[in-house]
């Protein structure tokens, strides 16, 4: 069997043992349900994705600094991320109006108010200056060490300038990057084996100790927001299709990595899923070393459409009248607010407060979406690294101007 089929296995079989498992703690020793999750499920859920966060940061760096340095590298990787940065934009701003144009279509926040509690705290949002500040690392050792993606991508890209103006003194540097990256590769492959045992573990934990109560009582939330999510979803493939960028090939190249995500939630920790996807979709080892590092550091489609939706479902929540005004501030902080976004599950909480604080909106609304945000928080993360692959595979068709090519076996 497959790892992708291994994974949507473990997937389906995590959500049934879970239910069983909240179902039936009644009949179980009391708090064994909880014992389990504590001393078992948590923490293999836990390491799995440890290990993968210890392989996210050398892989990314290696495969950066590799390919600015390659012999057949040019200077299009600068245009690659301006043609990129303009797609994110793009296609963010559709994703926030399909959040918004849901909400306003399905009323979600209709006659919920029962719902309504006090709003737990959450960690204050940093300002947009603090964050345009705190791309450029102080430190490259500090870059690495703090696994922030977007840092790491500087620093290789400085370093990866640098070589390649020094091309005879930095071929020994170069090829102690590549001996690493290698061995890097081979971490991943050993890790990989236990991805089903890791998603399993995730999964079963959430639904063993949540249960789906919480969901049917804002079942009308969880709908919409996951139609908002599947129209974006069919957006790209419409627009793959359109371009000639075989929208079906890119279902069934990437179905791993979209599996995954929805397991972990964690568009960091798929990223080298989605890197070894690429090379079986045909993408350019160019593109694909660059354009998802750097998407999985900006691109957050689920994020935008979460803060469209969830701003107008607090809106509706506390019968606050919806105007042009509000729309738009809506659409402007959703749109900074989902690059800034952090690749991890319930950042998109923290994101929350600070849309609705510029709406002016109250923020008791995170109380009422915060019991289910871990459900729709892995369709988030498959859309956002679905939106990520399909924009590179977007600007690679652009580039060349002829459809990516699927690998010969």
């Amino acid at each position: 069997m497959s790892v992708t089929r291994q994974i949507l296995v473990a997937l389906v079989l995590g959500i049934i043992i879970g239910l069983a498992l909240n179902t039936g703690a009644e009949l179980l020793p009391a708090g064994s349900v909880l014992w389990l999750d504590t001393y078992l499920l948590t923490p293999i859920g836990k390491i799995f994705l440890r290990l993968l966060q210890f392989v996210v940061v050398p892989m990314v760096f290696g495969a950066l600094v590799l390919s600015l340095t390659s012999p057949d590298a040019n200077s299009g990787v600068g245009r690659h991320a301006s043609q990129l940065l303009i797609s994110y934009i793009v296609t963010s701003a559709v994703a926030l109006l399909i959040g918004i144009g849901v909400a306003l279509w399905l009323t979600p926040g209709v006659g919920a108010a029962g719902l309504v509690a006090q709003a737990p705290s959450a960690p204050a949002a940093s300002s947009l200056s603090d964050w345009l500040v705190g791309l450029v690392p102080s430190n490259p050792f500090t870059a690495l060490g703090g696994g922030d993606l977007l840092q790491v991508i500087i620093a290789a890209a400085l370093l990866g300038m640098a070589m390649r103006a020094l091309p005879n003194d930095s071929a020994p540097l170069r090829s102690v990057i590549h001996s690493g990256y290698l061995v890097v590769l081979k971490v991943l492959e050993f890790v990989l084996k236990l991805a089903p045992i890791g998603v399993f573990a995730l999964i079963t934990s959430v639904i063993a100790t949540q249960g789906l109560d919480l969901l049917i009582r804002l079942g009308m939330y969880v709908a919409g927001l996951t139609l908002a999510l599947g129209l974006m979803a069919a957006f790209y493939l419409l627009l793959l299709g359109i371009l000639g960028a075989r929208p079906l090939d890119f279902i069934k190249s990437f179905g791993q990595s979209l599996s995954f995500a929805f397991g972990t939630a964690s568009s960091g920790a798929t990223l080298p899923l989605a890197i070894g996807n690429a090379r079986s979709y045909g993408m350019s080892g160019t593109i694909a070393s660059f354009a998802l590092p750097f998407g999985t550091a900006l691109k957050r489609d689920g994020a935008a459409v979460l803060q469209g939706f969830n701003a107008l479902f607090v809106a509706q929540l506390f019968n606050i009248d919806i105007t042009t005004s509000l729309v738009l501030t809506v659409f402007a902080t959703g749109l900074l607010v989902s690059f800034s976004t952090a690749g991890v599950p319930g950042a998109g909480l923290v994101a929350m407060t600070t849309v609705l604080g510029a709406a002016g909106l109250p923020l008791e609304g995170v109380a009422v979406v915060a019991g289910v945000d871990r459900f729709t928080d892995g369709l988030r993360t498959a859309l956002n690294v679905m939106g990520n692959c399909a924009n590179a595979a977007l600007i690679e068709r652009l580039s060349l101007g002829r459809p990516t090519t699927k690998p010969q076996a």
